[in-house]
């Protein structure tokens, strides 16, 4: 990873903190997050992944009238950074820790490669 890649990830890793601890606080079941990235088709190749306790939880989140503050919380952060995507959505998905128990025996590493 050249010296620029890892200070673009570094800020991404700041700026999502700040997301999660935002949601973990407001967004019933939200566990945590994490960003895929890879750096030779930056920022078209980035991905975040926000991770619900249960199905349960993340159908509700769905169907809330607040089920777009994950995705706006993290629009926001990524054009204070000057990464602006045509459609946000494209780069935010969502996923459960109950489905990576059951189809990945909890292998998070395995289910995000």
């Amino acid at each position: 990873m050249r010296k620029s890649d890892k200070k673009i990830d570094n800020q991404l890793r700041q700026v999502l903190t700040g997301v999660c601890e935002i949601a973990l606080k407001d967004i019933k079941g939200f566990q945590w997050l994490t960003h895929i990235v890879n750096f030779s088709n930056f920022p078209q190749s980035l991905k975040v992944v926000c991770v619900f306790d249960t199905n349960e939880s993340l159908d509700s989140y769905v169907q809330s009238d607040n089920n777009q503050k994950l995705v706006s919380l993290i629009e926001t952060e990524f054009i204070s950074m000057g990464i602006k995507f045509k459609n946000i959505s494209n780069h935010v998905s969502i996923d459960t820790e109950e489905s990576c128990d059951k189809q990945n025996s909890g292998n998070w590493a395995s289910r995000l490669g």
